[in-house]
């Protein structure tokens, strides 16, 4: 999979605990999305095996025979983000993804968790550009050509302007694009985010870039546009509180609606009997779906909360939803 300098694109975060496999084959079947990324996973002591990403990465088992890996089940491309501090270890379980049938790596120097710094991982990297064209160098060299190497970085880790640095050793090491989110570390994901450093390395850099943080509504993404001069952008919690909003931005930019098997329809507004079918159809437990339910409470307040929030089960939240 190749991101097209020139063709706008849109692009599902990877989300600790939100965007699991279930969660990347629902959402890419509204037909907004050209790629998504999994959930970041970690490799620390030693390389990770084939067997493990066969196990753990739904889409590299694909249950239909004629269905291709690395692709959601209505057709999207899933690109595997690892996440460490060794680059031999990480150049291995690279090798491993592909082998498992991974058509691209994308490296997290972005995740600001203090249990993941501790431990050599995400965002602590930012501290040490040379270690991340190490990383990225050892995964590019251990991979065919055909498939991409990406890294996700944040601004710096306390230091904003380290974005400099950082982004030309990632494009140094091999990387054939990067995703920046517009915050340090230690700004985590307190507002606002700050696209304009995302539009001077977009700028200096001959690999595409793409801007990241705080994109929540068209308006939220064309004003990061117009700061960064970006064409690709990575949505992350808006994906879930106001899931419409990616079909206006891949009009925005011009884009229709990529073409998926099976497409769904996402609910335009908070008619709870809209959700309930929604949420009948994706089939997730009670947890996630008032975990979706929270996001969409993050641009106005959800007026069924209080008639869910006790539910114990997914069947009992869809039965309540429907009788209001």
């Amino acid at each position: 999979m190749v991101l097209n300098p020139k063709i706008p694109a849109l692009v599902l975060a990877p989300m600790e605990g939100v965007t699991d496999a279930r969660m990347r084959a629902w959402l890419t079947r509204t037909g907004f999305y050209d790629y998504c990324v999994t959930e970041f996973i970690r490799v620390s002591e030693t390389a990770l095996s084939e067997k493990h990403f066969k196990r753990t990465v739904p889409e590299l088992s694909p249950q239909e025979k004629n269905q291709s890996m690395s692709y959601t089940s209505c057709g999207v491309p899933v690109l595997i983000q690892l996440l460490g501090g060794d680059p031999q270890k990480l150049a291995q379980t690279a090798l491993h993804a592909y082998q498992a049938g991974a058509i691209g790596i994308d490296l997290n120097f972005g995740c600001p968790a203090p249990t993941v710094n501790r431990n050599d991982g995400g965002a602590t990297l930012l501290k040490y550009p040379h270690r991340i064209e190490a990383i990225v160098r050892a995964v590019r060299d251990i991979l065919p050509a055909h498939v991409t190497v990406s890294a996700k970085l944040r601004l710096g880790f306390d230091d904003p302007a380290a974005i400099d640095e950082n982004s030309k050793r990632a494009e140094q090491g091999g990387a054939q694009w990067i995703t920046i989110h517009g915050r340090t570390k230690t700004q985590g994901y307190t507002r606002p985010a700050y696209w304009k450093p995302i539009g001077k390395v977009s700028q200096s850099l001959s690999i595409p870039v793409i801007a990241n943080g705080e994109i929540w509504t068209v308006d939220d993404l064309k004003q990061c546009q117009e700061e960064t001069q970006c064409i690709h952008f990575m949505i992350g919690r808006g994906a879930l509180s106001n899931p419409i909003a990616a079909a206006q931005m891949r009009t925005h930019l011009g884009q229709s609606p990529v073409t998926v098997e099976n497409p769904i329809h996402v609910p335009e507004d908070l008619n709870p009997k809209e959700w309930a079918n929604f949420f009948e159809h994706y089939g997730g437990e009670a947890a996630r779906l008032k975990q979706w339910t929270r996001y969409l409470a993050h641009q106005k307040p959800v007026p069924w909360w209080n008639t869910i929030k006790l539910a114990g089960t997914a069947e009992e939240i869809i039965d309540l939803l429907r009788k209001l």
